[in-house]
């Protein structure tokens, strides 16, 4: 049999009742996750969360009605892995945007129960020839999803390598809103960014983050929690990180999301990129034999 297949899969990490491997769109296999704390889904490819929400809550994860599933393809929302480096690359414009990791395939290294109930989940990339002609470093990368109350994400790099290595990283999570115009994110006052909008001109946010048009900002030293205030829906998500430095806010607006082709009418209303990163003057240096973890945990407030 197959390691990798759904049955194999199944058979040495399904969990009864909580944790199973399905056939999702266009064949790309999935794992779905339901315990008594939360329901949630992910990709194998990319292992790419889909979504995820709390029994109490409504989904927290905003994945496009119109996301194309195919092997090699990037799929539109939930929390694409960006690694080892994230937007363009810094000197061949051929490589894909934000690295190969988000669009490769992982393998499954672990499915455990924890004691409160929640479901942690492991994944390492596999590695390609055409990866290692892109990023020709041994330097191998791990992820671990922890689906409960809260949602946990923790991104791992190690060196391998007899020299140091430089790295561009963000987990690139888009969160379900009620209506991006009605939306505030806190945690980022005071704090300077670049503006990719405006010719990637540096300015310093004032009060919260609020949205009329197209944004797409790289907030630059920042450690502490940002908070996504929606009245609408009636709640706060909590956004707390470590082994972070780079905060990216993003929303394509009207035009951009129609020229991108894989979001629905309106879809960027209902959507906000949140990204715990390592980006632009924050990226990471690793000496030989270090290792590198970023860590975010998500969590759901009700808004008094």
């Amino acid at each position: 049999m197959d390691p990798n297949s759904i049955p194999a899969l199944e058979d040495r990490f399904g969990i009864e009742g909580e944790v199973s491997f399905a056939e999702g769109p266009n064949g790309l296999p999935v794992v779905v996750v339901s315990n008594t704390l939360a329901m949630g889904s992910l990709a194998l490819q990319g292992a790419q969360l889909l979504s995820w929400a709390p029994h109490s809550e409504e989904e927290v994860i905003w994945l496009s009605p119109r996301a194309r599933f195919g092997p090699g393809q990037s799929i539109r929302g939930g929390v694409p892995v960006c690694w080892p480096w994230f937007g363009p690359h810094p000197s061949e414009p051929s490589f894909p945007t934000h690295g190969f990791a988000r669009t490769a395939p992982w393998e499954v290294i672990e499915v455990e129960t924890l004691e409160d109930g929640s479901n942690r989940l492991g994944f390492r990339l596999l590695r390609s020839e055409a990866g290692f002609a892109e990023w020709p470093h041994s330097t191998p990368l791990e992820i671990r999803h922890t689906l409960g109350a809260a949602l946990e994400m923790e991104l791992r790099t190690l060196n391998q390598t007899p020299a140091p290595i430089t790295l561009g990283e963000a987990l690139h999570t888009y969160f379900s809103v009620s209506d991006i115009r009605q939306v505030k994110i806190e945690g980022l006052d005071g704090c300077e960014y670049l503006d990719k909008t405006d010719g990637r001109r540096r300015k310093r946010q004032s009060g919260p983050v609020t949205f009329s048009e197209e944004t797409d900002r790289v907030y630059l030293g920042t450690a502490a929690d940002c908070v996504i205030d929606d009245p609408g829906l009636k709640r706060r998500i909590r956004i707390e990180k470590r082994g972070s430095r780079s905060t990216v806010v993003w929303n394509p607006w009207e035009e951009k999301a129609r020229q991108l082709g894989d979001f629905d009418e309106n879809g960027y209303l209902r959507m906000v990129c949140v990204e715990s990163a390592n980006a632009e003057d924050d990226r990471v240096t690793l000496a030989p034999g270090e290792e590198h973890r970023l860590w975010v945990r998500y969590s759901v407030e009700a808004l008094s």
